[in-house]
């Protein structure tokens, strides 16, 4: 068993805590981003989202980053704009811990729906998404970077919120 596989797994035997996403992190969550995607935020985005005030969580046990989210209050809506699951602990539940999150924040927020966008060919987000209640609203065309100075869509997604 390798070295992060161990991490993941004492990781995953601890409790884990929310804690709000603050500049000094960073490191640690730029150090996520940049294993997880091809073209990952820049530490400049993550400041700027900071600096507006956006909900900006980061999900830790034993003193590793599990995930975190970002998240864009609107009016009557909330729109999230990253949302991340270190690759070393993927697939044991922890999206579904970040996104119920965000849902229950969302509704303290008075938010009717939670909006975001997903890159078309990431099957995996878009299995997590619908399974948790989203529904696929449309598509923005060549919304995301992408190899080779291409781009890639993105489907646009929503989650009905029920208070």
């Amino acid at each position: 068993m390798s070295g992060a596989s161990l991490r993941a797994m004492e990781a995953a035997q601890q409790e884990a805590t929310f804690v709000p996403l603050v500049a000094d992190q960073l490191d640690r969550v730029l150090h996520v981003e940049h294993q997880a995607y091809s073209h990952p935020w820049s530490r400049a985005n993550f400041m700027d989202t900071l600096h507006s005030g956006y909900q900006a969580q980061l999900l830790i046990a034993n003193d590793h980053v599990l995930g975190y989210f970002v998240a864009m209050k609107g009016v009557d809506e909330v729109h999230l704009l990253n949302l991340t699951v270190a690759p070393a602990f993927q697939r044991q539940g922890w999206a579904r811990v970040l996104l119920d999150a965000l849902a229950v924040w969302s509704r303290g927020q008075g938010a009717q729906c939670l909006w975001l966008e997903v890159r078309a060919g990431n099957m995996r987000a878009l299995q997590i998404y619908e399974t948790h209640g989203y529904v696929r609203m449309g598509v923005r065309k060549a919304y995301y970077p992408a190899a080779a100075g291409q781009r890639e869509d993105a489907v646009v997604m929503r989650l009905a919120l029920e208070h």
